[in-house]
């Protein structure tokens, strides 16, 4: 369509239509955790397993078409900075919501076993994709098989979570300061059900849209300045599409709705993994794991050190650090803001 040629837009018009599809996108995830954690009630799915499957899939579908968009218009680098560099945005805002919540360390607080599951679950995916850049470069259909096992893996996880829940044989121990888990409504009339779930389905179709429109002003973004698809990728379009993340998960933790809080941004990182998988079937010409370069395998790395330091929080359970978190949510920051000044100065 000749709305969506950004060639034809000049730089103003493209940061425009960046800024107005980013606050549509921060609109619709806001409203977006309300009727989550209904529906985590409403469905006795529990927050942990409706955070991780359907809001952390619907808060990261405008990611997921800004990263298949890319690739399929041929910048595999953006594709996958935008993939991988979401998980890393969406981890660092639990620093906010940590700020947020001051009753306790958030980690502390929100522990449960699912989130632990998805935690090792999401280290697991993103090791995939690095070892997969280092070995030979394969593919069938276009499709390298490390797509399908990155979507197998994931499903098999999900199975984890689910039995995890179903028949756990792990519990963190209570404290004063765990918030558990526990439905505030477990039935509804069979219309208001449906009206929730209508209303569910129109956000999802909102940030679907929102994230075409992204993918595009991003490609004009490199196209008309001389940031490189990395830095914008990183920066730009993953803070974007990450929004709804930012703003669910701020929202849940307001609303005292913790372990979707947490599970919402773990469950949407592991969901983002997907963003690689549907990007390597979008990107026509061949392999996109070896069609990066080291910034983007830099920027994987990062997630993985990121996960695993939220990992070391949840386990480790700190009760109160400096400004009331946790050394996790230090280290994540630091950890954030040095990933950011490295791209920025080698670009």
């Amino acid at each position: 369509m000749p709305v969506f040629d950004t060639s034809n837009w000049g730089l103003t018009q493209t940061i425009l239509v960046f800024l107005i599809a980013s606050l549509a996108i921060g609109i619709a995830g806001t409203r977006l955790t309300r009727i989550a954690d209904r529906l985590a009630d409403l469905t006795g799915m529990g927050e942990a397993i409706f955070g991780a499957v359907l809001l952390g899939a619907a808060t990261s579908l405008s990611g997921s078409v800004t990263s298949m968009v890319t690739a399929y218009q041929g910048f595999p680098a953006l594709a996958v900075s935008n993939s991988v560099g979401g998980i890393a945005a969406q981890t660092t805002f639990l620093v906010l919501a940590d700020l947020c919540y001051r009753k306790a360390n958030l980690e502390h607080a929100a522990a449960s076993l699912e989130n632990l599951v998805q935690a090792a679950l999401l280290m697991v995916l993103l090791c995939i994709p690095l070892l997969t850049a280092l070995t030979p470069a394969i593919s069938f259909a276009g499709v390298h098989p490390a797509s399908i096992v990155i979507l197998v893996v994931y499903l098999i996880g999900l199975h984890l979570m689910k039995q995890a829940r179903s028949a756990p044989l792990w519990h963190p121990r209570q404290t004063s300061a765990t918030r558990l888990d526990e439905p505030e409504e477990s039935a509804t009339d069979a219309k208001g059900q449906l009206r929730v779930w209508l209303e569910f389905g129109f956000l999802v179709v909102l940030l679907a849209c929102a994230g075409l429109l992204v993918a595009k002003t991003g490609i004009g973004l490199v196209e008309q300045t001389s940031l490189s698809e990395t830095v914008v990728g990183f920066l730009f379009t993953a803070v974007a599409t990450s929004l709804p993340e930012l703003v669910t998960t701020v929202a849940a933790v307001r609303q005292g709705a913790l372990t979707l809080a947490v599970s919402g941004i773990i469950g949407g990182n592991t969901f983002d993994v997907l963003f690689l998988t549907f990007s390597d079937i979008s990107y026509r010409q061949g392999s996109i794991y070896h069609a990066i370069g080291a910034r983007e395998l830099l920027i994987i790395s990062v997630c993985l050190l990121l996960t695993g330091i939220i990992l070391l929080g949840l386990l480790s359970r700190q009760r109160r650090g400096p400004a009331n978190i946790g050394f996790e949510s230090v280290l994540v920051l630091l950890v954030y803001l040095a990933s950011l000044a490295y791209l920025f100065t080698t670009a």
